[in-house]
């Protein structure tokens, strides 16, 4: 990275650098996967300025997480992922290692929820106002009970710099995916193969489907788990395996926390009627090979 304005310049400077928090006194830790790239072996660096190998367990790149493992100890501090979700409004706090300063705290609130960013679609993201900085990525922001509530991912910014719109993965994306890198050293997700929106009121007005709730099949891909299944463009999918779809979103991360090879069964609204097709989940296409899988 280039030279950081106001610090010596025979400063240790990286290739890449970021930030991380250790979730298990044995040594587990995670950052972003954009941090450690398809490195199999990275350094950490700890607040009391001790330095450790850590192996990549895995990375996932839907979600831009990595799993790290540091070898030799069974007493690091370590944090627990929150167990449910912050409210719009709540405090948190952000720590992280801008610019390579070090450890650094800055505070915000929980600015929005289920934010799509349209990188994956199966984002949903926690917007923070909390400055993020470059190398505060893969940091942990927690809620005012000292839980980790998301891991500082991205910013949005016209200038670079932070501008009081940052976003973090959220806690139970977190604990799927590190139970998953820690079990196989990849992660594998359901897949329905299918374009979906939400359903508007005049699309169902269109359709004769009344009230608002369901996913819109804009159009299933060729030869999915969907297609094979018979489902059709103008579909909407009211319910899965018996449980009501709210909406798009909805039905996206129940598919995707499914097991690849699960039947399901959906309720399906076609020309008036309801119906329902049975379907066997394929896997989510990986976008690129995990580090250090299995």
């Amino acid at each position: 990275m280039p030279p950081i304005p106001g610090l010596p310049q025979d400063s240790p400077q990286v290739a890449t650098q970021g930030s991380g928090f250790f979730i298990t006194a044995d040594g587990y830790a995670i950052t972003n996967r954009h941090v450690v790239e398809n490195d199999k072996i990275a350094e950490i660096k700890t607040d009391d300025q001790k330095t450790y190998s850590a192996k990549v367990i895995g990375t996932d790149s839907v979600s831009d997480l990595a799993l790290l493992k540091v070898e030799g100890r069974n007493d690091f501090p370590h944090v627990r992922l929150a167990d449910k979700p912050p409210r719009v409004g709540d405090w948190i706090l952000a720590l992280g290692n801008p610019f390579g300063l070090g450890g650094t705290v800055t505070r915000g609130i929980v600015s929005a929820r289920e934010r799509n960013l349209g990188a994956s679609s199966y984002d949903d993201l926690i917007q923070i106002d909390a400055p993020i900085n470059q190398g505060a990525s893969g940091g942990p922001t927690f809620d005012l009970d000292g839980s980790v509530i998301g891991v500082n991912t991205s910013i949005v910014s016209p200038t670079g710099g932070s501008v009081g719109i940052a976003f973090a993965i959220p806690a139970d994306t977190v604990r799927m995916v590190v139970d998953q890198l820690r079990e196989k050293g990849e992660v594998t997700r359901g897949w329905l193969g299918v374009q979906i929106q939400p359903v508007t009121a005049e699309i169902a007005d269109n359709l004769g489907f009344k009230g608002t709730n369901g996913a819109l099949v804009a159009e299933p891909q060729p030869n999915s788990p969907a297609a094979k299944a018979g489902i059709k463009s103008g579909d909407i999918i009211t319910s899965l395996n018996g449980d009501a779809v709210d909406n798009a979103r909805t039905l996206s991360k129940k598919i995707a926390a499914a097991v690849p090879g699960t039947p399901v069964k959906l309720g399906v609204f076609r020309q008036g009627n309801e119906e329902t097709a049975q379907v066997t989940l394929g896997e989510l296409p990986s976008k690129e090979p995990t580090a250090g899988g299995k």
